[in-house]
């Protein structure tokens, strides 16, 4: 009898989804998606980046699609708030546009460039993509805007930002460049991006 209990209880743990570190996992599966996006990712490359089994996978988030949402909302949590950090360490309008653009360039340089953009790799599979995750992408670019147009806004109250500037045709130009800049960095190292920078903020003047 004892050995029959100790088998059943060894048959239940092992049927016990594995404890593990959510945002960790989130975090390694993250970089699977930013490489090689949403549909060539597969459930093994996945697995094994979050080190878990396919089977805990599945029992922590149902499905590959559920997976994505997570990841995506905690991708774009984590970089707003770094990027916000960012711009709150200047004063006008026109220095946080600035950090915006140098946050946008450093993104796009090295390793991190290379590993690309949640964001933006999944604005190109954005058609192929169901509601709820095309929804997220979309709101993540609005998101993006917004703090463009709220920035000149500012620096137009400041007197760092022209009060003539057409504020949506400077936001859209700001976020192309930004997007660009990560599509870039894909490519190659995005090194020398100052010039580039410099011209874009003169649009403000």
């Amino acid at each position: 009898m004892r050995s029959s209990s100790s088998g059943t209880s060894a048959a239940k743990e092992r049927g016990r989804p594995r404890e593990f570190d959510t945002e960790l996992a989130l975090d390694n599966a993250v970089i699977v998606f930013r490489e090689k996006g949403f549909h060539a990712s597969s459930i093994s490359d996945l697995s094994q980046a979050m080190n878990l089994t396919s089977g805990s996978l599945y029992k922590a988030f149902s499905d590959k699609r559920t997976l994505f949402l997570n990841v995506f909302e905690r991708y774009t949590s984590l970089r707003n708030a770094q990027l916000r950090r960012q711009i709150e360490s200047v004063a006008t309008g026109r220095e946080r546009i600035a950090e915006v653009l140098h946050f946008y360039q450093r993104s796009s340089q090295e390793l991190e460039g290379r590993r690309g953009c949640l964001v933006v790799g999944s604005v190109v599979e954005l058609q192929t993509l169901d509601e709820d995750a095309a929804a997220l992408v979309r709101q993540a670019i609005v998101r993006n805007k917004a703090l463009l147009i709220s920035l000149i806004e500012q620096g137009k109250e400041d007197g760092s930002v022209s009060p003539n500037i057409d504020v949506e045709a400077a936001s859209e130009l700001m976020l192309y460049l930004a997007l660009g800049m990560r599509v870039a960095g894909k490519i190659a190292d995005n090194q020398v991006m100052e010039a580039t920078l410099k011209m874009a903020m003169k649009i403000l003047d």
